[in-house]
């Protein structure tokens, strides 16, 4: 395999070199044509070689693409190897209701909850993150992993649409949030619940409790005011059935409820500083836990070899001038 595919493309600059060079010869034929009788003109170049010039275009041709290879760094004999990290599971449960729509945060409460995930796993380093989406329902948009790089991309696509059932099952997400921690997960294990807490349509601190008599440490943050915001909606407001506009607010008591419950706590989200933050820094103070992964490792370079190869063909093409030798070595 090539751990640099994209330099293999110069390679099609080969036959090119090689064409370019035979209508270079083929117009140099036509010039001395000009000047007379072709045979008569090369008998006056007698130290010419034409035979030398492809000798050395092939060897120039021949050397670019072994430096090629060499620049697409070629690898042989990966394999498999265990790898040791240690860290933390961390799996944050995202409100994705329409009440998360409100603008009391720029530009929204989902995209600025977003944002703050986005910064959280820049700051990791070997923790496991998982991510959970509810509403009236709750799923796994990922599975515990230290593939930032995923979360990140999961991360863009997530909208209001990505779970169809309306409503605020934030009891349902603790209770998938326990269910996705891996087994090798024991002691540092923290589910972190984002949301209004607005609407719940279940028991969240009877969740939050079984979390905690699992071991796992629920923390809450809360997105909103107590004010209340109008809801964005198709081009104007959320209206209910009696065509009264929807105002959502922050219902911090039952946050602070499920957190305590669950051996947390709870953060009012900022409007600079999320409150994840502090969450994270708690969770620095836990005892890591080592995690193993089987992955691949220890590949062979072979880069070396095929710049040496280069390198021995362009002294060659060096040393061979285009003139014939003035003797016969084995002439009497």
């Amino acid at each position: 395999m090539f751990a640099q595919y994209r330099f293999l493309y110069l390679l099609l600059l080969v036959p090119l070199f090689l064409v370019g060079y035979g209508v270079w010869r083929h117009l140099r034929t036509r010039r001395i044509r000009k000047f007379g009788d072709e045979a008569l003109v090369r008998a006056l170049m007698p130290s010419w070689s034409g035979p030398k010039g492809w000798v050395k275009m092939i060897l120039f041709s021949l050397a670019f693409a072994f430096f090629v290879i060499g620049l697409a760094r070629p690898q042989i004999g990966a394999k498999l190897a265990e790898h040791k990290t240690r860290g933390a599971e961390i799996v944050i449960c995202l409100d994705v209701s329409n009440s998360m729509l409100a603008e009391d945060y720029s530009p929204n409460r989902l995209d600025r909850a977003k944002l703050a995930i986005s910064r959280l796993t820049d700051r990791l380093k070997d923790d496991r993150i998982g991510l959970i989406l509810f509403a009236g329902s709750s799923f796994v948009q990922l599975p515990v992993t230290t593939d930032y790089v995923s979360a990140k991309m999961f991360l863009g696509s997530i909208d209001t649409g990505s779970v169809p059932v309306q409503g605020t099952a934030m009891g349902d997400a603790i209770f998938t949030a326990i269910r996705s921690f891996s087994a090798q997960s024991e002691k540092s294990r923290v589910i972190i619940v984002i949301s209004d807490g607005e609407n719940h349509e279940d028991d969240p601190v009877a969740a939050a409790k079984e979390a905690a008599e699992n071991g796992i440490r629920v923390y809450t943050v809360g997105v909103g005011s107590a004010d209340g915001q109008p809801i964005p909606y198709e081009g104007g407001l959320m209206k209910d059935k009696d065509g009264e506009i929807v105002v959502t607010r922050l219902d911090e008591e039952t946050l602070r409820k499920v957190a305590e419950a669950g051996n947390g706590a709870y953060v009012h989200a900022g409007g600079d500083e999320f409150g994840l933050n502090p969450i994270i820094e708690d969770v620095r103070r836990m005892e890591d836990e080592e995690f193993g992964s089987v992955v691949f490792e220890e590949y062979d370079e072979q880069f070396m070899y095929f710049f040496g190869i280069a390198l021995f063909l362009l002294v060659i093409e060096m040393l061979i001038g285009e003139r014939r030798p003035k003797r016969k070595w084995f002439d009497q």
